[in-house]
């Protein structure tokens, strides 16, 4: 199954005094500085497709994959903000966690059998910033198409 990521409304290039060259990128499990397509955070938007592999569980699903972290019935993927220096290091300060337990159930089991699950959310806290911590509806809409 593929899970699509779509993210609009990114902050821009820079967070607070500190944090210059902002990007953005999905993070892999057990690898924090193995990064999935990063973003400048002044892009128009940002989009990743990761793989996923949905497995039956008490009457709902479990998805697993590279980039899905946690444990059965917390599962999630970091979105990772970080710096990126005149190297292309890129320097993690803060990350946005999607939770899948805020998927409807119905909108789950659709996604498994059509193949295709969609996250959409705005990146940008209240703020200003870069979106951080537990992500869940209605910060992010998840649907089938």
């Amino acid at each position: 199954m593929l899970v699509r990521i779509e993210g609009s409304r990114l902050p821009g290039r820079e967070s607070g005094p500190e944090h210059r060259n902002v990007h953005v990128a999905v993070q892999r499990r057990g690898r924090p500085t193995e990064l999935l397509g990063p973003h400048p955070g002044d892009a128009a938007s940002a989009e990743w497709e990761l793989e996923v592999t949905a497995t039956p569980v008490g009457g709902g699903w479990d998805l697993r994959g590279p980039c899905v972290q946690g444990r059965p019935g917390g599962r999630f993927i970091y979105l990772s903000w970080g710096t990126v220096d005149e190297h292309e290091r890129f320097t993690m300060f803060r990350r946005a966690k999607l939770v899948f337990d805020g998927i409807a159930p119905a909108i789950l089991a659709a996604a498994v059998e059509g193949g295709l699950l969609v996250g959409r959310l705005g990146l940008t806290d209240p703020q200003g910033d870069p979106l951080c911590a537990a992500v869940r509806p209605p910060l992010i809409e998840w649907s089938t198409s």
